[in-house]
């Protein structure tokens, strides 16, 4: 069975990465920006990821300050620290991420702290039409339970504490599916 949690970054992340040198000047940056038809760039320092620059730190660290763009340094408007993930971490995970640092993009890297890739909120809107289609052939084929779409909810789960598109309330609390399948169970164990 399909389980939307199970998708993870390396499957819908950005892939190779636009990087600069922390010495880079924003004018650089920002011909990278333009050239690769991108909103960021990663900072690197020894080819290691330390901070990120978007075109929202170039207007208010540098257009708004009225700082001369071929003299100011990536490293002095480029944000830090920088957060990342495991290419394993689920899509879920990663955009809880994003929500709780208030972010849309993540650095994703290796075991060994190297640059792998980008996840961008954008990534993860891509893939939400194929997750749909998953979903729907999933109900057609009564892999998974129909629920009338005015009484879901979407939210964090009173009982897992995990995200859901898919709430809903038992007994009081609202529950994610893999919860109130649990409970379910629980019920006819005891029954």
């Amino acid at each position: 069975m399909f389980r939307v949690e199970r998708l993870t970054v390396k499957d819908v992340m950005t892939n190779p990465v636009i990087y600069v040198d922390e010495k880079a000047t924003v004018t650089e940056v920002v011909e990278k920006m333009v050239n690769h038809k991108v909103g960021s760039v990663i900072v690197t320092r020894n080819e290691k990821p330390i901070g990120i620059i978007t075109e929202m730190d170039i207007v208010r660290r540098v257009v708004a300050k009225q700082r001369d763009p071929s003299k100011t340094l990536a490293k002095d408007v480029m944000s830090a620290p920088l957060i990342t993930v495991r290419p394993d971490t689920t899509i879920v995970e990663a955009a809880r991420k994003m929500a709780k640092h208030e972010i849309r993009r993540l650095c994703v890297v290796d075991k060994e702290g190297k640059l792998i890739g980008v996840l961008t909120a954008k990534d993860i809107i891509a893939v939400s039409p194929e997750i749909i289609e998953i979903l729907m052939e999933e109900l057609k084929e009564g892999r998974i339970e129909e629920i009338p779409e005015r009484a879901m909810l979407t939210g964090y789960c009173d009982a897992c504490g995990e995200w859901s598109d898919r709430l809903l309330e038992v007994d009081g609390e609202y529950l994610c599916e893999s919860c109130r399948r649990k409970l379910r169970e629980k019920e006819e164990i005891l029954s």
